[in-house]
Formats: C-alpha cells, structure tokens, sequence
C-alpha cells in the first residue's frame, strides 16, 4: 500500500511523515514521531490510554487515521508540560494526590483531564466521574484521580464542589 505525506503540527512543531493509509494515529506519534507517551491499550477506543488533543478536541488516536489528522494541531502528554519540564497543573495534581499507580493510564487520564478542565473550569465530582467515563484505570480505584482534578481547578483559581 502506497504511503501518503501526513503533515500536522505536533505539540507546537510542524512535523510531516509518510504513512500508511490504515496507520492510526496513536501509531503514526509512537512510529513516525517518537512519542511514546501515547499509550495503546485496548486498541478499540474503550480505555483512554491513547487519548491525545486533536484542534482541542479529546480524541482516541487509535480510532483515528494518521491521515484523517493531516493538517491539525495535535497535542500529546508531552505537549501538556510546560517548554521548560515544568509540569502542568493537572500532572502535578495527579503527582500530589497519588492519581496514579503503574502509571499506564495516565498519559490519557492527564490529557482528558486537561480538555475537561479548558471546557468544565469548577467540575463537581459527577461532572468529572461523567467526563472522565472514557478512561479507564485498574490499579487507583479513581479516587486518588478525582481529587487531582479537584486540585488542579483550585490552582487555577477555581474552586471545585
């Protein structure tokens, strides 16, 4: 199968590979542009793992094609930290509240958490069980996760119920 030019910017770097037309898109950041901190678990968009921000939407790359991307603005967990390492908000909350174990889950666990927050600043716990449906964890027990939004939103400023 012939390889088609995928070009899209990539945590603010304009980046152009070719792929495959079925090469996902969690494949095309791992393969093609080294990012590993895009996970893949279940493959069929059910675990969150891949999560990543596609135009600021939060979006399982594995259910989509690297080419259905060309020319958007992508976000992986190694976009979400600061130019410098300083960790986000949201990765330090999930540092400071044990919102992690093996560690798996988290890199889509931080980026969905990051859209819920842009979109949802004051969460209440439904409204974070609700947005955070999609991700799936098997070692926190998700309470650990749930106050690290809570915290995340407080060191913006807002406060959380």
């Amino acid at each position: 199968m012939a390889e088609l030019p995928v070009r899209l910017t990539v945590n603010g770097k304009a980046v152009e590979h070719p792929a495959e037309p079925r090469m996902t898109l969690a494949d095309f950041l791992r393969e093609r542009c080294g990012l590993t901190g895009t996970h893949l678990g279940c493959e069929h968009g059910a675990c969150g793992a891949c999560t990543v921000l596609v135009d600021g939407a939060a979006v399982r790359s594995c259910l989509m094609f690297a080419v259905q991307a060309d020319g958007f603005d992508v976000t992986t967990v190694e976009g979400i930290a600061a130019p410098d390492g300083t960790l986000s908000p949201v990765q330090a909350a999930m540092r400071d509240c044990h919102g992690l174990q093996c560690g798996f889950c988290t890199p889509g666990f931080v980026v969905s958490i990051t859209a819920l927050l842009r979109d949802n600043p004051a969460p209440t716990d439904e409204q974070i069980r609700e947005g955070l449906s999609g991700n799936f964890c098997r070692c926190t027990g998700y309470q650990g996760i749930i106050a690290a939004v809570h915290q995340a939103a407080a060191s913006a400023g807002q406060p959380t119920a």
